[in-house]
């Protein structure tokens, strides 16, 4: 029997969708809106038997829901869905409240925050959990290879959620991990990024103080030992035990609640494909998978951290990360045609792309490297980071970049002074010639690294259909 109706308005967004999958699980009647809604979120909520409406129309809201949850993508004041609820009355809250007042309480909640990885991080803690025998809950902002859907309410008492410091709602500016009080707290790293709503790296560091002050003294935050930014977040003031990860040759800055442990990694294989776990001075087990990039390392050691607070046996997690399959659109491979090899990739700010490709070129070695990129999220759009720009596609041999409707600045100047011979390109379709009439690799391979946020004009089929044809 239903619990009620929930209606999700921005049902098409990854949290949305999500948040749709697990009201539905709990009981609740679900239907909701967007402006448009894409697989795979549309084939998941399909599967949930959830209802789905592309637009808002008053009559999806007849008879009136018993709560209406507030997305914060493209729903901001004047949008009819969001006038209507306030103009009638209705009952409504953003996602995050309503995630951290209905699912999470009672909840060891294990949060993975930072400016990159989360998805990743998230995904191999909750596959560590699962390999453990844990079931454990989970709420991820993209679609792991190793579980069926992005979203379960699990077994009590864990649950994994992906932290994101992004605000919360038109009404609610706060980053939205305030609502998620954490037992277990990752802090990947720290950038400025979502230039559209923070001004600057301290502003992002203001919110992620809010959030260290909501993890209990029995917690447990584990942070890296090399990253500036997290440790002048942690000394603004932090009432849980720390654990660090990354170099163990690298001193962290001391703080009183540093435990003294250090997770650290030794490479077994120069390429990332494997490596040695350490804590302190005891060597625990060896990795070995199919991930690239040194970044994934760091992303494993914290998810093995944040595992053994919840009871999990690093060597128990190891087996597990042996396992771990990746995540959709994180240098996923999406087709080989001939002697070309072309990836998807989500990296969308200019140290993303930078330790992705060179995560590729130590796993290739001489192979040609082609990255294509999309500067599309906020950040890079506004031309924050544009400098950056200029030598985050270093590892590459060449770089084709695609300057979308929403650039609002001279992507010229970035080919200009480009460190790796790059052109620009404003039709897709020219793009995507440009790619075909390349000559067959002088070398082993191509690898084509296609690398935005979004959709991208469909370039993910475009291209290689196109390539199938040459």
């Amino acid at each position: 029997m239903s619990r009620g109706h929930i209606y999700f308005l921005g049902i098409g967004g990854t949290l949305m969708g999500s948040l749709a999958q697990l009201a539905r699980e709990m009981g609740y009647r679900v239907s909701g809106s967007d402006k448009a809604v894409y697989p795979p979120m549309s084939d998941q909520l399909a599967a949930a038997e959830i209802e789905v409406f592309e637009g808002f129309d008053p009559a999806q809201l007849d008879p009136a829901p018993d709560l209406v949850v507030i997305g914060n993508a493209g729903l901001p004041r004047g949008h009819p869905g969001v006038e209507y609820v306030l103009e009638r009355g209705l009952r409504y809250v953003s996602g995050a409240e309503w995630l951290g007042s209905y699912v999470l309480p009672e909840r060891w909640v294990l949060a993975v925050s930072g400016t990159h990885g989360k998805t990743t991080t998230a995904s191999m803690l909750a596959w560590i959990l699962e390999h453990a025998g844990l079931a454990p809950g989970y709420l991820i902002g993209g679609v792991p290879k190793n579980f069926e859907h992005s979203a379960r309410l699990g077994d009590a008492p864990f649950f994994v959620v992906e932290a994101d410091e992004y605000d919360t709602s038109y009404f609610d500016r706060r980053s939205k991990f305030v609502h998620y009080r954490p037992r277990t707290l990752i802090i990947n790293n720290l950038e400025h990024d979502h230039a559209d709503i923070f001004p600057d790296l301290a502003a992002i560091q203001t919110q992620f103080h809010h959030l260290l002050r909501t993890v209990p003294g029995g917690g447990l935050v584990v942070a890296p030992t090399h990253d500036d930014a997290v440790s002048e977040v942690l000394a603004m003031g932090c009432w849980t035990p720390i654990e660090r990860f990354g170099d163990r040759h690298m001193r962290a800055r001391p703080h009183d609640m540093d435990t003294g442990r250090r997770w650290h990694a030794t490479p077994v294989e120069p390429d990332g494909g494997a490596f040695d776990v350490h804590l302190d001075d005891a060597t625990l087990g060896t990795v070995r998978w199919s991930q690239i990039g040194e970044h994934n390392v760091a992303n494993a050691l914290a998810a093995i951290a944040a595992a053994r607070h919840a009871g999990v046996r690093p060597e128990l997690a190891i087996e597990a990360l042996c396992g771990f399959r990746g995540v959709t659109r994180r240098m996923d491979r999406i087709a080989e045609i001939g002697d070309v090899l072309i990836y998807d990739d989500f990296a969308h700010h200019p140290t993303a792309i930078r330790t992705t490709l060179q995560g590729l070129r130590r796993r290739v070695g001489s192979d040609e490297i082609l990255a294509i990129v999309e500067p599309r999220s906020h950040t890079m759009s506004l031309g924050t980071l544009r400098a950056d720009l200029t030598t985050c596609c270093a590892p590459a041999d060449q770089v084709f970049w695609f300057r979308g409707e929403n650039i609002k600045w001279d992507l010229g100047e970035v080919v200009q002074h480009c460190v790796i011979p790059a052109r620009q390109f404003d039709d897709l379709d020219r793009l995507i010639e440009a790619v075909a009439e390349l000559p067959a690799p002088a070398r082993k391979k191509r690898h084509v690294v296609i690398m935005s946020n979004g959709g991208f004009g469909d370039i993910y089929r475009k291209l290689p259909e196109r390539l199938r044809r040459s």
